[in-house]
């Protein structure tokens, strides 16, 4: 497993938990409000500080004082990650993974497994619209619907989450998210940021914690637990 980069400590990556983040290279999205775009367009094969190795060997110093990995991208789930995961594991470590949710059946095979205790998944609007809100105007979304079914089952802890812009998410399109996800754990909508790289060329703002706050009261409607994160 090749590592773009780490991130030694967060308290916030990991709900209720101290931990560590993993970077992976690589998306098969192309998402204008990503926040790290430099890794959508990095290889796994290229040079890395952090080979397989030296991370384990920085883990293996963090018992006891790390509870947990978060593994993030990028999207995780081009790579398999079975054996990354299980060297984790078996370290006594807790695992977080956060995903797009484009490969179901591979975090079908984790969640099987038991190699992962929380799931983190970017549902980028209704299923409808998302092939131009990723950037892919040849996507079929039904491996995101699959994975939504997925976690829904409640087999491991997880979340949903929204990063809104104005541009590509109206009021209506966030409430026909929520009724189509009427039943999560956890859903949380999060504010667009520029992060200073973009990919593409469309102008993105942000809506006011207001608005926000206004959409999230129709959304608790559908989704009780439903929250504002980064607001």
């Amino acid at each position: 497993m090749k590592i773009c980069g780490l991130q030694k400590l967060t308290l916030l990556d990991f709900p209720s938990k101290v931990a560590c983040t993993v970077f992976l290279g690589g998306c098969n999205f192309r998402c204008p409000f990503c926040y790290n775009a430099p890794l959508v367009f990095l290889e796994r094969d290229e040079i890395t500080e952090w080979p397989e190795e030296k991370f384990f060997r920085f883990l293996d110093t963090r018992k006891g004082t790390l509870d947990g990995v978060c593994i993030t991208g990028g999207e995780p789930l081009m790579s398999d990650l079975r054996d990354f995961a299980r060297k984790i594991k078996e370290r006594g470590f807790l695992l977080k993974l956060d995903t797009n949710g484009s490969f179901p059946e591979r975090l079908k095979d984790l969640i099987d497994q038991k190699l992962v205790d929380y799931v983190a998944m970017d549902v980028k609007n209704t299923l409808e619209k998302y092939p131009e809100t990723i950037g892919r105007a040849d996507f079929d979304p039904s491996p995101v619907a699959r994975s939504i079914a997925l976690l829904k089952e409640g087999r491991v802890d997880y979340e949903f989450r929204t990063t809104v812009s104005r541009e590509l998410h109206k009021p209506e399109d966030l409430m026909e998210l929520a009724r189509y996800l009427r039943g999560a754990k956890r859903y949380f909508l999060q504010s667009y940021s520029d992060a200073g790289e973009q990919i593409g060329d469309e102008a993105l703002s942000a809506y006011s914690k207001e608005e926000l706050e206004r959409m999230l009261k129709k959304i608790k409607e559908e989704i009780p637990e439903a929250e504002l994160r980064g607001v």
